[in-house]
């Protein structure tokens, strides 16, 4: 009976990594992969080539990239305080990652269908910001702990009115289940029904993942690279997989929300559900791209005054209004 408990246990264990790694992998090489487009993207509207000597069309940059950053030798700043300084890293791309849990590629294709996903992934959304206040603060320098700060601000500024734009999807919905949101659209996605909410709720996406506008906390131009400025090689790079890991995870949560996730119109339902799903959210990073291309950076008065006077009076009058719809 014991061994029989025993086998069980370890075919359990062997069957959720399982399922964990076949989540993972896929990720981590569209994170490579997203990199890519997203330099080819800027080269074609800057009239450049972009990578094109490694591999054919430049394929196999984003794997020279990661070896580069994996050989490069790992520099430790003598202020720093060097066990959070190795933590915060690891911790913000570990978290962005678990975020990956609860979404569902398909009906049934889901590591952990819970039926409070959204309220799961509100926690994880807020927990990333310490990482970024750790990695500002450890550092010791005035540079890293500026960023920090602004990306805990900014963050707490747009979480708000991110937070009220799912509750609407809630309320519509009548679940918390992340399947049921996307079953529930059927008949018709809910950007048109929620076309003024998709659009408060996609520029609240580039805030919480510090993209172009609203890229304030890594200011190049004001703060060398912010957060991460004292950081070199592989933990580097765990910044750079963690935000672009981070903006796949919007733009799937930004698919299932608004875009019907897996679903299709009635010709194209032969297709998979996973190749839908993941073409939405390659158009939606694309999207992303463009404006990163073609807007400026907003002041950071802008970006505060942006997300405290409009985002969030208009965000907290559209959930009233769809309150008041569902109650009548």
């Amino acid at each position: 009976m014991n061994i029989l408990y025993i086998i069980n246990f370890i075919y359990f264990i062997l069957f959720n990594i399982l399922k964990i790694l076949l989540v993972i992998l896929p990720v981590l090489i569209g994170v490579a992969y997203i990199t890519l487009v997203e330099r080819k993207i800027i080269a074609s509207i800057q009239k450049r080539e972009g990578p094109n000597v490694v591999g054919f069309l430049g394929l196999l940059q984003p794997i020279a990239d990661g070896i580069k950053l994996l050989i490069k030798e790992t520099l430790y700043p003598s202020h720093a305080i060097k066990i959070s300084f190795i933590f915060a890293p690891v911790f913000i791309f570990l978290i962005n990652l678990l975020g990956w849990l609860v979404i569902p590629f398909a009906e049934g294709l889901v590591i952990a269908d819970l039926n409070i996903g959204v309220l799961y992934l509100f926690v994880i959304s807020s927990f990333s910001v310490y990482g970024l206040l750790i990695a500002g603060w450890c550092s010791n320098s005035k540079y890293p702990f500026l960023g920090g700060l602004r990306a805990a601000a900014q963050m707490i500024s747009y979480d708000v009115s991110f937070g009220l734009i799912i509750l609407i999807i809630v309320l519509t919905t009548n679940s918390m289940n992340l399947t049921q949101i996307v079953l529930s659209q059927t008949h018709i996605w809910n950007i048109f029904p929620h076309f003024p909410a998709f659009i408060l709720f996609f520029f609240s996406i580039l805030a919480e993942t510090s993209r172009t506008p609203f890229d304030l906390p890594e200011a190049e131009s004001e703060l060398v690279g912010g957060y991460n400025t004292e950081y070199s090689s592989m933990m580097f790079a765990l910044f750079f997989l963690g935000e672009y890991v981070s903006i796949l995870l919007m733009a799937a949560l930004t698919s299932i929300f608004f875009f019907g996730g897996w679903l299709f119109f009635y010709p194209f339902t032969f297709i998979s559900p996973f190749f839908i799903f993941a073409f939405k959210i390659f158009l939606i990073i694309v999207l992303f791209i463009y404006i990163r291309a073609a807007l400026p950076r907003y002041r950071y008065d802008q970006l505060m005054q942006l997300g405290w006077t409009f985002f969030l009076p208009l965000a907290l009058s559209l959930f009233l209004f769809y309150t008041f719809i569902n109650i009548i």
